[in-house]
């Protein structure tokens, strides 16, 4: 195995416990679930904080959600595509938000200057932040979600009433608010009725009033 198969693998067993303990998880946990040693797992990251970074920065890649999206089948219907491709999205959504929440409930603040880091120096004029680099890692991770469900729109573009990129871009803001509502306690909408919801209006097209009726 390889230096970076190794990181990936101590990654993909450390999330699920960082999901549950957040930041106050224990490498002894990490190694036992991943059958290594501690040493190991030192010998693929400087510290804990280290590797919890880098469990940060996989919860919010979106490389899984769009190649599940971008492997929906066209063949089937329209309904059945957006269904499959909004479920990927809540799952990811719904993994990134156990991640985060749990780090930062735990009081793990990501970046060698949040962390009190001795080494850490006062940035110089003009020396890049990374926070306009991660803020643009997720615009990027948005742009390629948006294209990739806008793929799912291509046999039925000549009947859309907008570009298929503009649909996408509607479906990721319903999704993104259904995820993130104020009412937590309430129980959302499904994602099978979000998406008739978002494909035939709220209108029963059996009980559609005369107004709207042929509207364009």
């Amino acid at each position: 195995m390889s230096p970076e198969e190794r990181r990936a693998m101590i990654v993909h067993v450390t999330l699920p416990l960082v999901a549950e303990y957040g930041a106050a998880v224990k490498t002894s946990q990490i190694a036992a679930a991943a059958g290594i040693g501690e040493a190991t797992i030192f010998r693929a990251f400087k510290d804990k904080d280290e590797l919890l970074e880098a469990c940060i920065a996989e919860a919010l890649r979106p490389d899984n959600v769009v190649e599940a999206i971008r492997a929906i089948p066209l063949e089937i219907s329209l309904h059945e595509r957006l269904l499959e491709a909004a479920s990927a999205m809540e799952a990811h959504m719904d993994r990134m938000g156990r991640v985060l929440g749990a780090v930062a409930a735990s009081g793990f603040r990501s970046g060698p200057r949040n962390r009190g880091d001795a080494s850490a120096q006062p940035r110089e004029r003009g020396e890049a932040s990374a926070q306009p680099r991660e803020r643009g890692s997720r615009v990027a991770g948005i742009a390629a979600t948006r294209a990739a469900l806008a793929e799912l729109f291509a046999p039925e573009q000549p009947a859309l009433r907008l570009p298929a990129d503009q649909l996408a871009g509607v479906l990721l803001d319903l999704l993104f608010a259904r995820s993130h509502r104020p009412d937590a306690d309430s129980e959302p909408i499904c994602l099978a009725s979000l998406i008739r919801l978002f494909l035939h209006g709220a209108f029963d097209a059996t009980k559609l009033p005369a107004e709207f009726r042929g509207g364009a």
